[in-house]
């Protein structure tokens, strides 16, 4: 089974927040499941290097868009790499290809793989699998935002989403 990880790029080693991402890596790893991210840095980096010390299997989704905008190229857990050549692209791959999703805390780019990976769900563009976010800010942002919008979001599609306190809970629901 392949899981996706989304996550911020930004924490460094030794953050907590990387931490979580190692451990959330070395889970997936011992657990039997193959790990999929973004392939760059940050939470990206820590869950493919958790997997991987793990025995576990990584791939890295990288594009042209984001290789341009912060050089670097993926880090070096990422064992087997999908360039492609732009953004679009490189998200179609991480929400079309997993048989399951998590998210770990992040910006602008976690919220949009997130409800591109909900809304293709919701359309019956692909069968519907977990969406699993880490960590109470996720829980608090969407409750906010379905209560706000409840008329115009189906509960089926709210239901789609779960959400989780902390890894240990997040392997509980894939």
């Amino acid at each position: 089974m392949l899981v996706a990880v989304f996550g911020s790029a930004a924490p460094k080693p030794g953050s907590s927040l990387y931490e979580q991402g190692l451990d959330l890596g070395r889970r997936l790893a011992e657990a039997g499941f193959s790990v999929m991210t973004g392939g760059y840095c940050g939470l990206m980096e820590a869950v493919s290097r958790g997997a991987l010390e793990a025995g576990g299997k990584t791939i890295g989704v990288t594009c042209s868009d984001i290789d341009a905008y912060r050089p670097g190229g993926p880090n070096k857990w990422v064992q087997e790499c999908v360039q492609t050549e732009n953004l679009n692209k490189r998200l179609e791959v991480l929400t079309r290809q997993p048989d399951a999703f998590i998210a770990l805390p992040g910006g602008i780019g976690t919220l949009g793989e997130i409800t591109l990976a909900q809304n293709l769900m919701a359309v019956g563009s692909i069968p519907e699998r977990p969406l699993i976010l880490i960590g109470a800010e996720w829980e608090q942002i969407f409750k906010q935002f379905y209560s706000i919008n409840h008329e115009y979001i189906s509960k089926q599609h709210a239901d789609m989403v779960q959400f989780a306190p902390d890894n240990a809970a997040a392997m509980l629901l894939l």
